[in-house]
């Protein structure tokens, strides 16, 4: 699996990051779990043209020392499907850009 990960959190930075999580996205039902919507703006033309898949989603893994990113662009409504990808080159920056803003606005330094 293609990841974005800041490893060697501390347990403030993990504690920050929960509740900065748990405040602004849904959990997947599985703890340390959530999906961050992907920006509309960005979908690929296939995302675009699947209509009864949206909304895609990009997971988001928070364990005590990690904030694993996966790459891989989703739906919730479909196991399989042509419009899951990796994340092209605008999707992957898009999704660097949240998690480091997120850090910043935290002010979690790496």
């Amino acid at each position: 699996m293609k990841q974005y990960v800041i490893d060697q959190l501390r347990l403030e930075d993990y504690e920050g990051l929960k509740a900065y999580l748990d405040e602004r996205f849904d959990g997947s039902g599985i703890g340390g779990l959530y999906w961050i919507p992907l920006d509309e703006s960005i979908y690929s033309d296939i995302q675009k043209a699947h209509v009864d898949c949206r909304p895609f989603y990009v997971a988001v893994e928070l364990t005590e020392d990690r904030l694993s990113c996966e790459l891989l662009v989703r739906t919730t409504r479909k196991m399989r499907c042509d419009c899951i990808a990796y994340a092209d080159a605008v999707q992957r920056n898009w999704i660097i850009d949240v998690v480091d803003a997120m850090l910043e606005q935290l002010g979690i330094s790496i």
